[in-house]
């Protein structure tokens, strides 16, 4: 079921389960300077992006063939702030994650803490073609809840309408596009369909902007290689604590989280003619920004 939560600035479809996790996380949640935040709208690349900053801020502490990600659930090394953290805590304690601290969430940024928008803590947001994150977050749902899809023609409507988790993917995206066009220094915007075609690249743009770059020796020892294979989808998919663990805090299988990640898959689902009115909705809602071309 889906209430709606409503915010001066804002209003935001969220899951009923979670409404007390999202406003607890607003309230109580106190950023540390030294934080990365990790901002994506559902089913836009959140795991890959969460492999990829714990891999790239963790190489001097854990050598790679000794990554956690071995072993650990991502849910784990990298929690979702109001899923995992504050989805049965109001103010929990934080204290066993030591700096720099690692978070995930899916809240738009008009509905990001004080002390997350004021502080000198970095943001990376990820986001995704909206035709494809449509059909992965439809086929998602139904795998969490162990039954066949709803109706695609019904979910496709309440999408067309913005009638989704977390707002309309569109004014997701474009609230922090906005922000990081004004704050370059705080918030780094990427594509999934970037990472997809040219993952070397985003790497070390990604590990300049979390401030730990990639040196000339770590370039030529293949490190770029290394952490793109070690976070590569189809790596994480066959781990073992992939195929049998759960989230951090929700229960969900981790297997759920990764079905096929590719580009255009959205084919193999939607229509013609649902392709054009969805584009056509994008193209209109983000007209004269960068994110017009997802």
């Amino acid at each position: 079921m889906v209430f709606i939560f409503m915010n001066i600035m804002d209003l935001l479809w969220v899951q009923g389960t979670c409404i007390n996790a999202v406003i607890s996380f607003q309230k109580h949640f106190q950023a540390q300077e030294s934080d990365v935040i990790l901002a994506t709208y559902p089913k836009s690349g959140t795991t890959w992006l969460k492999a990829l900053t714990f891999t790239i801020m963790n190489r001097s502490r854990f050598e790679l063939q000794n990554s956690p990600l071995h072993t650990t659930t991502l849910h784990q090394l990298v929690p979702f702030l109001e899923f995992d953290l504050y989805l049965n805590h109001q103010s929990p304690n934080l204290e066993c994650f030591s700096a720099p601290r690692i978070f995930a969430t899916h809240v738009p940024h008009a509905l990001l803490p004080g002390s997350i928008l004021n502080s000198s803590c970095r943001i990376v947001y990820v986001c995704r073609n909206p035709l494809d994150q449509f059909i992965s977050e439809w086929l998602f749902i139904a795998r969490t809840q162990d039954k066949e899809p709803s109706d695609l023609a019904e979910a496709f409507e309440r999408a067309c309408n913005g009638i989704q988790f977390f707002g309309p993917i569109w004014e997701h995206a474009l609230c922090y596009w906005k922000a990081s066009i004004e704050q370059p220094d705080k918030i780094f915007f990427l594509k999934y369909e970037d990472l997809k075609e040219d993952i070397a690249s985003c790497i070390n743009r990604l590990a300049d902007f979390l401030g730990c770059p990639l040196s000339e020796e770590e370039v030529t020892q293949g490190v770029v290689e290394e952490i793109s294979k070690l976070c590569s989808f189809d790596y994480i998919k066959n781990l073992e604590v992939t195929k049998t663990g759960r989230a951090y805090a929700n229960g969900v299988k981790n297997s759920h989280y990764l079905r096929k990640g590719e580009v255009g898959d959205w084919k193999n689902y939607l229509t013609p003619s649902m392709s054009e009115r969805l584009e056509k909705i994008i193209e209109e809602k983000l007209a004269g920004s960068v994110t017009k071309s997802l």
